[in-house]
């Protein structure tokens, strides 16, 4: 197997893996999302947090990495003028936290089992 090869394997199984959930009582839904996003996903987020846009970050991250139970995506392209405008900024700030924390969380939590 070739380096490359491990990699896209780990890849699929982390991006395959099951789909967190955090309660957003305020928008009164479950949010689902997952512990790794696709580079170009995180690459727009990045982009726009050097350029000193965090609050479109922010938004960003949920609009691209929000999803249902099942999988699909909450939020549509257009939705981010509706977060950015007429969302409370403390839950789109508690949302994108615990969806962009994921990772950050997962391994502490497998850390603390070992």
């Amino acid at each position: 197997m070739t380096i490359t090869d491990k990699i896209s394997k780990h890849y699929q199984s982390s991006i395959g893996g099951e789909l967190q959930k955090v309660r957003c009582e305020e928008w009164d839904t479950d949010i689902y999302f997952r512990t790794t996003y696709p580079l170009k996903d995180e690459g727009k987020i990045l982009e726009l947090q050097t350029q000193g846009k965090t609050v479109e970050a922010l938004v960003e991250s949920i609009v691209r990495k929000a999803k249902d139970k099942d999988g699909k995506r909450l939020f549509h392209d257009a939705d981010r003028i509706k977060l950015m405008n007429e969302a409370d900024p403390q839950v789109v700030i508690k949302v994108a936290t615990a969806i962009n924390n994921a990772k950050i969380t997962a391994t502490q939590e497998s850390i603390a089992k070992e």
